[in-house]
């Protein structure tokens, strides 16, 4: 009976001893069961983005408290009319970080004067990086400027994102280049929009083109080029160039009017496509004009072109804008008008509200804040910052048009791709768009 009794105690024994090494092995399995395969489409990026429990990251120029940043602008020189996106976008971080910072974390934003200069992008460029140990290089302005860094910039890894100007290289080909993007549309579909409406419009037109004699302008003239095809020698009949060191372009306008053009694109940065308006005007020339839509700003260049030669000068020219003008009546009443003249009046009160170089830099910033730093949460680090540059998705930016939306993706550098004509009133001193709204992504290569 005791044996028994034994052999019974000693089993309950092991009985209870093998539940408890079942307990513990469910608990060894729970901790050891792999994360949930990723739905089809989901990244890895956007799944870090959702867990609040992903390990911080940095970079150099990123910590717990900050987020560097830094840009090169022409603040003097040439087109010292653009030197104002450099400010609106400085003020819209500081208000970013009045109100918190970005996930915590006040935006610092480093910004030189590089005067339009290629050799003086680079010395800030390597300034920016080396001293002043950037995350990356945001919004540098012009063509020449982006042209003489973005092999700095790709070879040391650093994202050089948003850049200030529209060339079409910046998308094409981002294999060789994937840290630069560009932001703005680019300026062949530009060109070629110019030519779909003069094909409609203007058949007969002979059109002289007056252009930047650099990287800048020669994109224009190739998408110009590229949307005419064979018939380019027959629509165009002069052309003509100036440099940004000349005083005048006189002298190459009234070349231009001689060649019996009906048509005059104007190719130029602010302070020369003033100057072309003006001189076209005091020589009794009379062409439709087509205005690149990066002179098209109502302070900088059509108010002094008016002041100067009278409303007749800017009275028959057309544009192309994908950003609201504060200006027109029809925004008066826009939640995203009355914000950013809010932030205009409040953060930026030397700068002019009616100036679409400011709606611009407001809302270049705005897409880096909403568009990339919130999205890279705690990851800063260059590459994460690159991975959420290349991955929105919808993004809407409420200063530009309606439609409008900022789209990317590792194969697509280009976050913005639509565009409406518009032409000058000089009564209402406003750009008046017509027609729709114009999907550009169409017209990639010509």
């Amino acid at each position: 009976m005791k044996r028994s009794k034994f052999t019974f105690l000693l089993l309950l024994v092991v009985a209870i001893a093998s539940l408890a090494l079942v307990a513990c092995g469910g608990d060894d399995e729970e901790e050891e069961t792999p994360a949930p395969t990723q739905p089809a489409g989901q990244t890895a990026t956007a799944t870090a983005e959702a867990s609040p429990t992903t390990v911080k990251a940095y970079d150099e120029g990123a910590s717990d408290t900050e987020i560097k940043i830094g840009g090169c602008y022409p603040f003097s020189g040439p087109a010292a009319a653009y030197g104002t996106i450099g400010k609106s976008a400085e003020a819209y971080f500081k208000m970013v970080n009045e109100q918190g910072g970005v996930n915590g974390r006040k935006i610092t934003f480093i910004t030189y004067d590089d005067q339009y200069s290629p050799d003086k992008a680079v010395q800030c460029a390597r300034t920016l990086v080396e001293q002043d140990k950037v995350l990356f290089v945001f919004n540098t302005l012009g063509t020449p400027s982006n042209t003489a860094i973005w092999d700095y910039l790709n070879q040391k890894k650093v994202p050089h994102l948003f850049v200030a100007t529209g060339a079409t290289k910046w998308g094409e080909d981002p294999e060789s280049h994937p840290w630069t993007m560009g932001w703005q549309p680019y300026y062949q579909a530009e060109s070629a929009i110019y030519v779909e409406y003069l094909t409609k419009e203007k058949p007969n037109a002979k059109v002289a083109i007056l252009y930047q004699n650099d990287d800048y302008g020669k994109d224009y003239l190739e998408g110009f080029k590229k949307a005419l095809g064979a018939k380019y020698s027959q629509v165009v009949v002069k052309e003509a160039t100036y440099a940004t060191t000349d005083a005048s372009v006189a002298p190459q306008v009234a070349q231009l009017k001689e060649s019996g053009a009906d048509t005059f694109y104007i190719i130029a940065t602010p302070k020369f496509a003033t100057q072309a308006l003006v001189a076209a005007a005091q020589i009794g020339w009379k062409p439709f004009i087509l205005l690149n839509s990066v002179s098209s700003s109502i302070p900088a260049v059509m108010k002094p072109a008016m002041d100067q030669a009278g409303a007749e000068a800017v009275s028959n020219v057309i544009t192309t804008i994908y950003t609201k003008d504060p200006a027109d009546p029809e925004w008066a009443n826009d939640p995203g008008m009355k914000e950013y003249l809010d932030f205009m009046k409040k953060y930026y009160p030397d700068g002019n509200p009616n100036d679409g170089f400011n709606v611009y830099g407001y809302s270049v910033a705005k897409t880096l804040v909403e568009g990339v730093l919130k999205r890279a949460g705690d990851n800063l680090t260059r590459e994460n910052i690159m991975k959420m540059a290349t991955s929105i998705k919808d993004l809407r930016i409420d200063m530009l048009l309606p439609g409008i939306l900022i789209n990317t993706a590792p194969d697509d550098y280009y976050p913005i791709e639509a565009e409406q004509l518009a032409k000058f009133d000089p009564a209402a001193g406003r750009w008046v768009r017509f027609g729709e709204v114009i999907d550009v992504s169409k017209k990639r290569g010509g």
